[in-house]
This record gives structure tokens, sequence and C-alpha cells, in this order.
């Protein structure tokens, strides 16, 4: 797989990640800062690493399944795993310029 085929996963991977919201907050939670990173490997399978606002998130459950299952949507990807961490600790400052508006913190 070249670079550029790479990359426009990697760019379809973010798009479905932008349509995931975190259900407390109205901001998705790619702009939340809450994808860490996003790794695709020659098999086509991806690898998303992803934090919570909090380790009490009420959806710490739910919402890597609703990653995985979204990301695997993608005729590009064949399987996708989602490893949550804690390391950083999430915090405001992850957050995008257009979420902090959004949230009225600019």
């Amino acid at each position: 797989m070249t670079d550029k085929e790479l990359e426009e996963i990697g760019d379809k991977i973010v798009r479905v990640l932008k349509t995931i919201f975190d259900p407390e907050i109205p901001v998705d939670i790619y702009e939340l800062g809450l994808i860490y990173d996003v790794f695709v490997n020659d098999e086509n399978n991806a690898k998303i690493l992803m934090t919570l606002t909090s380790p009490n998130c009420p959806v710490a459950e739910s919402l890597p399944a609703e990653v995985e299952d979204k990301v695997k949507t993608l005729k590009e990807i064949n399987d996708c795993e989602v490893e949550i961490t804690f390391e950083p600790t999430w915090t405001q400052e992850m957050m995008s310029e257009e979420a902090k508006l959004e949230l009225g913190m600019l």
C-alpha cells in the first residue's frame, strides 16, 4: 500500500470518527481530543488508540465498541481494534479550537 493510499484511508477513518459524539458533550470525539493515534497495517486492519474524558465515563463500554463498529463499515478496513489508555490523561487543552469554540471556551 502506498503512503498516499494509507493517508486516504486515515482521512476516511477520521471522517468516521467525527460522526461519533460524547453523549455528555455536544462535540465529536475527534475534536474533543479523545483520539490519540490511528494505525492501519498492511492487512488493512485499523488500531485506534483513544482515551475517555474520565475513567468513570458512563460510555466506557459502549463508546469503544461504537468506534470499532463504525470504522469497520469502511470498505478499505478489514478489522478494527480500539485500545483505551489514560496516559496521558485527557485534559481540556487537548480539544481542538473548534471544540472549544462550540463549548463557549474561547
